[in-house]
């Protein structure tokens, strides 16, 4: 789309940044379609669903800027310059960030770096993965005693190392949910084991709310062979806590272990 020296001189730049939710497009809030509808850009991450596009306008510009765990074709510094780029040439981007933009997500450096160019920024929260992913398997964060709090921990820092944040997080109760950790799950689930916690139940969810979603069930000391035996990959969370135990698939685990229990 070209635009002419009268319609560039009317450009009103400004950024929309949207948490696209977890999957399932209709997740999606309706702020969040008020503000597509006004796009004149739309740059989107690797988990975003499409479909949301189709309620942006017809002809704008629709640009995918990658951001997988494996996808190094597009660094935070060269999204930054793009948002900017297109919102002083094009008027109002909207940018769509897979499930909070707030949450693990990097929103804060995208606003940031507009703003340094007095671009005017908005944002609209969406649903995280954290949350939503395993309240759609009706796992919930804190539950009567079984959980007091929960904490949203990323499984590796920015060197790719384990976060320390999770060595403390296993000495509590907690629920814990790891993001960004599913290649290190062994490591992970050795950390639980350190603090005496083998039988701890553990969910891992691959693609929560989509068509495609995977779910396995277990305990801290088998997690890691659930995992590898019903193949599950990024994107996925893992959540870490009694509360897990009450999922349908954990009850036949449950039953399993008494029994073992009895004959000891």
């Amino acid at each position: 789309m070209i635009l002419s020296k009268v319609e560039k001189a009317n450009i009103q730049p400004r950024i929309t940044l949207i948490g696209a939710g977890p999957g399932d497009p209709d997740l999606f809030s309706l702020k969040g379609v008020k503000a597509l509808k006004t796009a004149d850009v739309v740059l989107y991450d690797a988990n975003v669903n499409e479909a949301l596009l189709c309620h942006a306008p017809d002809g704008i510009p629709k640009v995918y800027v990658g951001k997988r765990t494996d996808d190094e074709d597009f660094s935070q510094d060269g999204v930054n310059k793009l948002i900017i780029d297109y919102a002083l040439n094009y008027g109002h981007v909207v940018r769509l960030k897979s499930g909070d933009p707030f949450f693990f997500a990097k929103g804060y450096e995208e606003i940031d770096a507009a703003e340094s160019y007095s671009i005017p920024t908005e944002i609209i929260p969406g649903i995280s993965s954290a949350t939503g992913a395993p309240s759609l398997q009706k796992i919930p964060m804190i539950y009567k005693d079984l959980s007091e709090s929960f904490w949203a921990v990323s499984g590796t820092n920015s060197k790719g190392e384990i976060s320390e944040d999770l060595y403390i997080a296993a000495k509590t109760k907690a629920t814990i949910v790891v993001l960004n950790g599913i290649e290190k799950v062994k490591e992970i689930a050795s950390i639980f084991q350190g603090e005496n916690k083998g039988l701890l139940p553990v969910a891992v969810i691959q693609n929560g709310s989509s068509p495609d979603e995977k779910i396995a069930i277990g305990i801290v000391d088998t997690i890691a062979e659930v995992v590898e035996d019903k193949k599950i990959q990024a994107p996925a969370l893992l959540v870490f806590g009694d509360v897990v135990s009450l999922h349908p698939q954990f009850q036949p685990i449950r039953d399993f272990y008494e029994i073992i229990a009895e004959e000891y």
